[in-house]
């Protein structure tokens, strides 16, 4: 008799439990963190969101579960999910330089065209002080998003095309250029002589394919992946923008973390920014021997063609300092010259004759 009271009441235990799970309730009551972007798996976003999750679950001893939604998983659409960030909603969310420059206008200087003169300078920039100020300017301008880190998403952007080897500025006279709605792009296009045409992503195949455009200013690991090179025959290592990544975390999620978590999130934003900027470097290597091996052409500009191509881009500038200043321009040449001198050092010191005892 006893054994059947204290059979039912384990019965009844287990049956208990089991609703209590199957309706959400976690016991353990863990933060969760969500990352929503468009890249799919194969991308550097996920394996920099990979080693995110992987770096906070464990130095949280699983306080804080990491959630990841690529392919647009959790939110499809770019202003979908500014308003899920900015609302919290939505934990961690990663714009490219020129989808951000169209929530603060005055960041569009990243955009500027031949600004960075290779990787090492501009994560020096990026790991700097023009990065705490333009988190600072932004949360001062009441967007609530703080800026976590910067890393890469392809590369450099370097122009293709589907008609000629593009030598010089001139040669790009006419040709229609793919480019996404970013003031910066459209108008490095036009300072060029050519017709930029901003067009969505899913669409630029299908664009170059039927001649819609001639052209485009991606990165390489991009333009294979995404199989343009079928149609693209020439590309110009022009390396007129880094593409960067700005990741973003709510504000208003953020103040919600006890501090010692927001330290963990913050040394897991560094672990993925080394990810994901190694990555692309890595892919590029096999990417650039497809675009050969597809008929492709690839051309290195001169260090006068490349000085050139920087003249012409000059408007460029006029246009960003008309409308938005001087003042994020001298701050961020300030810093590419710092950093500059910095890396030169490094160099010198590194290769300095070895002294006598």
């Amino acid at each position: 008799m006893m054994r059947s009271k204290i059979s039912r009441c384990l019965s009844a235990f287990m049956v208990g439990a089991a609703f209590l799970l199957g309706n959400g309730l976690n016991l353990s009551a863990k933060e969760v963190v969500k990352i929503n972007f468009f890249a799919n798996e194969n991308d550097e976003d996920f394996d920099g969101s990979m080693v995110f999750k992987d770096y906070v679950e464990s130095r949280s001893n699983g306080e804080i579960e990491v959630q990841i939604y690529p392919n647009g998983g959790f939110c499809s659409k770019d202003a979908e999910c500014l308003d899920a960030i900015q609302s919290g909603a939505l934990e961690i969310y990663i714009t490219t330089i020129g989808g951000f420059g169209n929530v603060y206008g005055p960041a569009q200087v990243l955009d500027l065209p031949y600004m960075f003169p290779d990787d090492r300078v501009t994560e020096c920039v990026f790991d700097g002080t023009f990065t705490n100020q333009l988190r600072a300017a932004v949360l001062e301008e009441g967007i609530p998003m703080r800026l976590m880190a910067i890393s890469n998403t392809g590369g450099w952007r370097n122009i293709a095309n589907t008609k000629k080897q593009i030598r010089t500025p001139n040669d790009l006279i006419g040709l229609k250029v793919r480019t996404i709605k970013a003031d910066v792009q459209i108008e490095l296009v036009k300072a060029m002589g050519g017709n930029p045409t901003p067009i969505s992503w899913p669409e630029v195949y299908t664009s170059l394919a039927t001649g819609v455009v001639d052209g485009t200013k991606n990165g390489i690991t991009d333009i294979v992946g995404m199989k343009f090179h079928e149609h693209l025959k020439h590309i110009t290592l022009d390396g007129h923008a880094y593409m960067g990544a700005l990741w973003f975390f709510s504000e208003a999620r953020w103040q919600q973390f006890p501090r010692a978590h927001q330290r963990i999130l913050f040394d897991g934003f560094q672990h993925l920014k080394t990810t994901a900027r190694a990555f692309p470097m890595r892919k590029q290597v096999p990417a650039y021997e497809d675009f050969k091996k597809a008929g492709g052409t690839i051309y290195v500009p001169t260090p006068s063609e490349k000085a050139a191509f920087k003249a012409a881009a000059a408007p460029v500038y006029d246009w960003y300092l008309n409308k938005f200043g001087d003042e994020w321009l001298f701050k961020l040449e300030n810093a590419v010259a710092q950093c500059n001198a910095s890396v030169t050092d490094e160099f010198l010191t590194a290769t300095q004759p070895k002294l006598r005892n």
